[in-house]
């Protein structure tokens, strides 16, 4: 694999810098209540020495009565500088299940203009080759961030609409094969089953090699080509809720693919309402 600290960085690479008074590690462990997982418990019993905890849900927009949308502006700087991330840090994210959650708060971090890495495997990984944890908390200080909102790479319902009519962008869904069809019922209560009219399929596991790390190169195309992705053209991104969705923007990034959107309000949006068009199938 190779690092780069705007996409994907390795356990090795991490382990490398894991002094440099420039590094800013953040754990950004969330999980499905179906998993039965605390991240903030299992953050003060063992993470990575320096990181500090980001909860996914408190850099949301809490006037929304969606799941986890992006903040305003003002919101996502507020809580980076509490956390004393700031310009300057190089910035690395990991969660507790190995590429996960942490794609999303990579997703933030280059809607509001800043570089950061995803930790290949995450904190499984680390752990599965014995390298250090800790509970010690790290000290903070606040630090400034210059935020520049990039609105072009979220989508909202009428722009997915439009894309769905018009065909001017591929919309790539990153739930499992049996939920896209709509074969299996949706975890959040009053949603429809099935998926967005002519989008296409990528579930986002697919991306995985079996250690839980990223595919590379023709690998990680292949992932994208066998549903029919064409990597020269416009991607919009979906999920359930845009967790999982930045995943396949994360592996889109790393394959140089410059065109790709995310849809916020996944389909925790579009299944709630009747007037939009589905498909089965």
């Amino acid at each position: 694999m190779t690092d780069d600290p705007a996409t994907l960085v390795s356990t090795r690479w991490l382990a490398a810098r894991l002094t440099s008074p420039d590094l800013r590690i953040i754990d950004a462990s969330w999980y499905l209540p179906d998993m039965n997982r605390d991240p903030r418990e299992e953050y003060a019993e063992a993470h990575i020495p320096g990181a500090r905890f980001l909860d996914l849900d408190d850099v949301s927009d809490a006037r929304s009565a969606l799941p986890h949308m992006a903040p305003p502006p003002e919101k996502f700087l507020s809580r980076m500088r509490r956390m004393g991330v700031g310009d300057g840090h190089t910035i690395v994210i990991y969660d507790g299940a190995g590429i996960f959650s942490a794609a999303r708060v990579w997703w933030l971090m280059r809607l509001f203009g800043q570089t950061s890495a995803v930790l290949d495997g995450g904190l499984p990984k680390w752990r599965e080759e014995g390298r250090p944890v800790t509970s010690d908390l790290p000290g903070v200080r606040d630090r400034h961030m210059t935020v520049t909102h990039r609105p072009h790479l979220m989508h909202d319902v009428t722009q997915v609409a439009q894309a769905a009519k018009l065909g001017h962008a591929q919309i790539v869904d990153a739930r499992n094969a049996p939920r896209f069809r709509g074969d299996e019922a949706e975890p959040r209560p009053g949603l429809r089953a099935g998926h967005i009219p002519g989008s296409k399929n990528v579930p986002y596991r697919t991306l995985f090699n079996s250690d839980g790390t990223m595919k590379d190169g023709a690998d990680l195309a292949r992932a994208f080509i066998a549903a029919g992705v064409d990597l020269k053209k416009r991607v919009i991104t979906t999920c359930g809720s845009g967790v999982t969705a930045a995943i396949l923007n994360l592996g889109l990034a790393r394959l140089g693919h410059a065109d790709h959107a995310l849809y916020d309000g996944s389909w925790a949006e579009w299944g709630m309402y009747p007037d939009l068009r589905i498909e089965r199938g």
